[in-house]
C-alpha cells in the first residue's frame, strides 16, 4: 500500500465522521446554547436543566437523520472492504 492510498482512506475516514457526527454535535451545540442563555436571562442554575434538552434534541436527530447516517456508513465501509480486498492481491 502506498502513502497516497493510506492517507486518502484517512480522508475519506474523518470526512464520514463529520458527516455523520456533524449533525448531532451542532444540534446538541445549539440547544446547550440556548438553554445556557435561558438560564443565564432567568438565574436559574440548574445542572440537570441542560442534560434532558440535548438528549431530546439528539433523539430526535437521531430518529430523523438515522436512516441516511446508516447509508452513509454502509456506503464508507462497504467502499473501504472493497479498497482493502485490492490492496491485499498487491
Amino acid at each position: 500500500m502506498s502513502q497516497n492510498t493510506v492517507l486518502f482512506m484517512a480522508k475519506e475516514a474523518l470526512g464520514t465522521v463529520l458527516l455523520v457526527g456533524g449533525p448531532i454535535l451542532g444540534v446538541s451545540l445549539l440547544v446547550g446554547l440556548m438553554v445556557s442563555i435561558f438560564q443565564s436571562m432567568t438565574q436559574i442554575q440548574e445542572q440537570t436543566l441542560s442534560f434532558i434538552p440535548k438528549v431530546l434534541a439528539v433523539a430526535v436527530i437521531l430518529i430523523l437523520l438515522g436512516p441516511w447516517m446508516l447509508s452513509v456508513l454502509t456506503a464508507y465501509t462497504s467502499n473501504l472492504l472493497t479498497q482493502i480486498s485490492t490492496f491485499g492481491a498487491m
